[in-house]
């Protein structure tokens, strides 16, 4: 018997219950933000780098919460930053935001929790749609209880896929990326939230997601649902530090490959 097998499933299962309840409180006050925009505090943090007062009370709220349940967590958001040693949550209260300033229900709560320095247990839910996609690694993905896999898409020709863009690296690179992705014959979209971008490989919504620099808070959760789903991930979001940030692709089996190839992200 591994008893300290057993002990961490059973670590980890406590933390995915109480993740799920803490990702609705956090999307419930989201959605309370989203609906009571007119007057609300904006503010950029750079080029179309946005931030806004709900982004603030929804990583309050959940660090709170999280604080409460496991005092010996670590704990690293985007707004507030932290620490990310040991064991620790890392958490994007929106992911979206500048869709969610227009008032474009596009958007969503993300968390992820990274134990022994390996990615545990991610979750994302778009409080507009009610849409809570979890995957703990080994047991799959879901979107509200049904279980996700990706798209048998076979072919770059017939695939939809989406790239993301930031102004963390020249414009150039971007747009060589999105040439090189639909001159291999792919449709290619920006819905302007990377979390969901990579949810939506993996619910086989989309066949593939390619950034050429996320951040942690965006991506780590998305890349094990996609891992769960059956899909394929790349990139060096995760090394060599965390807090670094890196390029991130996701995508269903058939065409990984040649989305590697159009976007130079390496498959891991």
């Amino acid at each position: 018997m591994n008893i300290p097998h057993q002990r961490r499933a059973s670590d980890i299962a406590l933390r995915e219950a109480v993740c799920i309840d803490v990702i609705q409180a956090a999307g419930e006050e989201a959605r309370r933000g989203f609906s009571a925009q007119t007057g609300q505090g904006l503010t950029l943090k750079g080029p179309q780098d946005f931030l806004t007062e709900t982004d603030l009370a929804v990583e309050k709220l959940i660090k709170s919460r999280i604080s409460e349940s496991f005092p010996g967590d670590g704990f690293l958001g985007e707004e507030t930053g932290g620490d990310v040693s040991g064991n620790y949550w890392v958490v994007d209260p929106i992911d979206g935001t500048a869709n969610f300033a227009r008032g474009i229900p596009h958007y969503a709560v993300v968390m992820a929790y990274v134990h022994e320095g390996e990615v545990a247990l991610g979750a994302i839910f778009n409080p507009e749609t009610d849409e809570l996609y979890v995957a703990t690694r080994g047991k799959g993905a879901t979107r509200n209880g049904h279980a996700l896999h990706t798209a048998p898409t076979r072919d770059m020709e017939s695939a939809s896929v989406e790239l993301g863009w930031s102004n963390r690296l020249p414009n150039q690179r971007y747009i060589d990326m999105v040439s090189a992705t639909l001159d291999v014959g792919a449709n290619a979209r920006r819905a302007s939230s990377g979390a969901l971008g990579l949810a939506f490989v993996a619910d086989g919504r989309s066949d593939g997601y390619a950034e050429l620099h996320m951040n942690a808070w965006d991506c780590l959760a998305g890349l094990l649902l996609v891992q769960e789903a059956g899909g394929i991930v790349g990139g060096t979001a995760w090394q060599p530090n965390l807090q670094d940030g890196g390029s991130v692709l996701a995508a269903t089996p058939a065409i990984a490959a040649k989305l590697s190839a159009a976007s130079s992200i390496a498959l891991a």
